[in-house]
């Protein structure tokens, strides 16, 4: 019977040279759609890298806090005030900032970030940084990230491979001289969109890289560590009524949704790669609807015979969402392989985070499917044009 015949797939493969360049059209669009998916899931994942890294419960920033790599800094007082509400086990001051990183082999100069952080107090958590943070605690000795950028040099190789202590030169702002500093560790923690790469010094050594720009009274980031069994909400909740309000309380989660929401929503590049995603999908549907209408075209008459033959209407339109659903199907899986290679590709470029999760696959093959299901929503307009009175 006519109904056991895949007539969709029949129609498709029977001009197999635009069939597969139908496949390869989708295929293309999925790529688009992956890479951006990636690169947007990238941004927001290394702009909340050190916020997953802190240590503690609770934290608290400037009221003007917009993001960790804009300077807002607030009185530290506010920080051990917090030491007197009931719950509050311990606090980490944290002190962030730009410098420039000489190149020891261009003399180029590159900007930085520097976390300054309390020895025996520390705010941050890395793996198998531990036993690096002692070394730190001797003046002039930092830490660097070996995920770093490729532009301040060859640091962690060299330490790598020779082990042994190397000399840099970091510049604060608006300095001619510049502060020597030994790389007695390493670390990983990697770059963002808002930093190419990253130390971890001492608080005694970030207001020497700082001299005349900071104060040890000004912190960028406080973090609160609670009594274990202690609800971090309801301590949250104390902390937001009796403190002055010229601090903002978030607990981790929040921290990192309050950086990743200003990424997406109050910065050029979240709305670019936002639009970037609608525009990738509008042109897919397009796409797929110019190969659907075609194919309804050529076959118009075929239809118009199954028409005059008792077929109902509502069947012929199943015929082309089944159509849209294959070329789904099929430019989806290309797409997604050819995309594990770019992904890797540019994590290796940029040593950013762009990795292909399940949430990637998921949302890009529904929207696969969804595209093409419009596309065939829209192209079955041309199926009322098929009348068997113009046939017969």
């Amino acid at each position: 019977m006519l109904f056991r015949i895949p007539l969709a797939w029949l129609q498709l493969v029977r001009n197999k040279v635009r069939f597969l360049v139908a496949v390869a059209g989708i295929g293309f669009i999925v790529i688009l759609m992956f890479v951006q998916l990636g690169i947007q899931n990238a941004l927001y994942s290394s702009a909340t890298q050190v916020h997953k890294s802190l240590r503690g419960d609770l934290f608290l920033v400037s009221s003007q806090y917009k993001s960790l790599t804009a300077n807002q800094s607030f009185s530290r007082t506010r920080l051990y005030e917090t030491l007197g509400f009931h719950g509050v086990k311990s606090i980490s001051p944290m002190y962030l900032g730009f410098a420039r990183f000489k190149n020891p082999v261009n003399g180029e100069k590159y900007s930085i970030y520097i976390i300054g952080i309390e020895p025996g107090n520390v705010a941050i958590n890395l793996s198998g940084i531990e036993q690096e943070l002692e070394k730190i605690n001797i003046p002039d000795m930092v830490l660097f990230d070996k995920n770093s950028r490729p532009e301040f040099g060859p640091i962690a190789e060299r330490f790598e491979s020779e082990n042994t202590e190397q000399i840099v030169e970091i510049f604060s702002p608006n300095s001619v001289k510049g502060y020597r500093a030994r790389i007695v560790g390493l670390f990983s923690l990697g770059p963002s969109f808002g930093v190419d790469g990253n130390l971890i010094v001492s608080d005694s050594t970030f207001f020497r890289i700082f001299l005349n720009n900071r104060t040890s009274e000004m912190i960028d980031v406080g973090a609160i560590t609670l009594e274990p069994g202690v609800e971090p909400q309801k301590i949250l909740e104390n902390l937001q009524t009796d403190l002055v309000n010229d601090v903002l309380i978030f607990t981790k989660q929040e921290f990192q949704n309050f950086e990743r929401k200003y990424w997406a929503t109050r910065t050029p590049i979240g709305f670019i790669f936002n639009l970037m995603l609608i525009m990738g999908f509008a042109i897919g549907v397009v796409i797929v609807y110019q190969i659907l209408y075609n194919n309804i075209s050529t076959q118009i008459t075929a239809y118009a015979t199954l028409k005059a033959i008792g077929y109902e209407h509502n069947y012929l339109l199943s015929v082309v969402f089944q159509q849209g659903f294959i070329l789904a199907v099929l430019g989806y899986i290309p797409g997604f392989a050819i995309s594990l290679g770019i992904y890797d590709v540019v994590m290796k470029a940029t040593k950013l985070p762009i990795t292909m999760s399940l949430n990637n696959l998921l949302i890009i093959l529904i929207s696969t499917i969804l595209m093409c299901m419009t596309s065939g929503f829209l192209a079955m307009n041309k199926l009322r044009s098929a009348d068997p009175a113009d046939i017969f």
